[in-house]
């Protein structure tokens, strides 16, 4: 079988000349079909191309982990522009980036400057924040604004998104694109600085586009036959674009012909906006982003009435989801498939676990492909079943180049290991007698106690099985006695009354005593990403100023 090499702007404009008058984006009352969003993809392509963007240096020419075109900054909420954005900067030839739309100046000075970012298409409610970074920035990047309801002016300088769109010539667009044009994902940043994940578009596309299902050896023509042949599938990614899973559920879908469906609200997760829109657009698939979407969402489901007869599969990734939760769902909807993916921007996606009503789910297990491993702890070898050993969890095949201007890390992430090269990103992982891959979580949000590992996120899950625990995120605090001590920092519903005791108790029945907190911090309200990502920064911090008023559990 001949491998097909795939460029996603390619793909795209041979899916839009398939199905033109299919719907690619919904939002609100806003109906945007394939042929408008390949016209207004386009016509950013030109406004770039015009302003000087685009390849820089041949791919054989970079390093790994260096970038030969010139990258686009996507701050922005969810919405048609955003997708529009990202397909106009491949069409350029440029390299488009998210931006976390919740960056203080700090982060967002150091994010764009790490990019290098020769241009920022924003929303202008952001414009304060971009205005306050601009002057500090080694590089003047090009600005198109996109207006919203925040009635912010235009930036000095900067161009307006839907004039700019308007004025341009559509046919102004590179007529040659390679496969080895860059998609870039910066990481979210929450246990260390953000790193920009460079990937060949060919690689993403297999990996986590939607490549991988319909085979290697389709051609573009063959894929936008299948598209037009296809029926229609309707998509909410929910989690905001600016993540990698929601980001890449958008793609998959427009890139095969689907249609993408945006929440009405778009700065915070709302139950009743999600399932009033999966109800009226009839959507087929959604994405829960771990317990942070998940418990929010059944909770509503189970309150109020809503039609959610065309939901067939709910996409889990992120984060752990329970498999409490799991059942909570299939209980409401029981024709739905629930597909657990575990992935990240250094991976792809990587794993698979199917739940359906009458299963047990479970919960971070997966059964592994011929591409994924679990390394030994000295990166030496791959471990084999029957050994029921912790290393690492690893990914060969279709994986990323490197992280943009870092070689020291890029060596570190993606070594050589029995002579192939592996995506390591730093998750523990447990290869069990069976063959089955645990994940543990992350290594930099280990937990040394005592000499023992204990893993935040196993703990996590542990304690939200008590029914008053609404959230919970999980981190060591220094400790004469332990070296370190866990404590979990919750967010407590409102309807169940609880004791400490009660919340430790209950995780006892999941957990051995050793990995218990030592202590639990409650707060408000538990602080996440808008992708439900745990920040653990922040619960560090509150585990820390709670040190002095917090009784140690004993």
């Amino acid at each position: 079988m001949e491998t097909v090499e795939n460029n996603l702007w390619t793909l795209f404009e041979a899916v839009a000349e398939a199905v033109p008058d299919r719907d690619a984006i919904v939002w609100r009352q806003r109906r945007s079909s394939y042929r408008t969003v390949h016209d207004r993809a386009r016509r950013l392509a030109a406004v770039l191309t015009i302003h000087g963007l685009g390849v820089r240096a041949d791919r054989s020419d970079l390093s790994a982990w260096e970038a030969g075109q010139d990258l686009v900054g996507l701050y922005l909420l969810n919405g048609p522009e955003f997708l529009e954005a990202n397909l106009g900067g491949y069409a350029a030839r440029t390299a488009p980036f998210n931006v976390n739309y919740r960056y203080v100046a700090d982060e967002l000075a150091y994010l764009l400057d790490d990019a290098g970012a020769a241009a920022v298409v924003y929303h202008a409610r952001f414009a304060p924040v971009l205005a306050e970074v601009l002057p500090r920035l080694r590089r003047t990047p090009l600005l198109l604004q996109v207006a919203d309801e925040s009635g912010e002016a235009l930036l000095p300088d900067a161009l307006d998104y839907e004039q700019a769109l308007a004025q341009a010539d559509p046919g102004i667009v590179p007529d040659r694109h390679s496969p080895d044009d860059l998609y870039v994902l910066y990481t979210g940043g929450t246990t260390g600085m953000p790193k920009g994940t460079l990937w060949r578009q060919a690689d993403i596309w297999m990996s986590a586009l939607g490549g991988d299902l319909l085979g290697a050896d389709l051609d573009v023509e063959a894929m936008a036959a299948a598209a037009a042949a296809g029926p229609e599938q309707r998509t909410l990614p929910n989690a905001p674009f600016m993540h990698g899973a929601a980001q890449w559920v958008a793609l998959r879908a427009l890139l095969t012909g689907g249609t993408v469906v945006v929440n009405g609200i778009v700065d915070r997760l709302d139950p009743v906006d999600v399932w009033q829109t999966i109800g009226r657009e009839r959507v087929g698939a959604t994405l829960f982003v771990g317990e942070a979407f998940a418990r929010p969402l059944i909770a509503e489901l189970e309150r109020g009435t809503y039609d959610t007869s065309s939901l067939a599969l709910i996409a889990v990734g992120g984060a752990v989801t329970s498999p409490e939760t799991k059942t909570r769902v299939l209980a409401q909807i029981p024709q739905v498939l629930i597909a657990d993916l575990a992935g990240s921007s250094e991976t792809g996606s990587a794993l698979s676990q199917l739940s359906t009503a009458g299963s047990k789910p479970e919960a971070g297990v997966f059964a592994p492909n011929p591409d994924v491993a679990v390394l030994d702890v000295d990166l030496s070898r791959r471990l084999e079943p029957g050994e029921d050993s912790i290393g690492w969890f690893a990914k060969a095949g279709r994986i990323p180049l490197g992280y943009l201007g870092d070689q020291a890390k890029t060596e570190r992430t993606f070594p050589t290991v029995d002579g192939r090269r592996w995506s390591v990103p730093g998750d523990r992982a447990r290869l069990r007698q069976d063959g089955m891959v645990e994940l543990l979580g992350r290594d930099s949000v280990t937990i040394n106690s005592g000499g023992e590992k204990i893993f935040a996120e196993e703990v996590e899950a542990a304690i939200l099985t008590h029914p008053a625990v609404l959230d919970a995120i999980v981190v060591g605090r220094p400790s004469e006695r332990w070296g370190q001590e866990v404590v979990a920092v919750v967010q407590i519903t409102g309807d169940v009354a609880a004791s400490d005791d009660d919340i430790i108790n209950a995780a006892s029945a999941r957990i051995a005593r050793y990995k218990l907190p030592k202590a639990v911090v409650r707060v408000p309200l538990v602080i996440r990403s808008p992708a439900g990502k745990a920040d653990y920064s922040w619960a560090r911090r509150v585990a820390l100023d709670d040190v002095a008023s917090q009784t140690p559990i004993s």
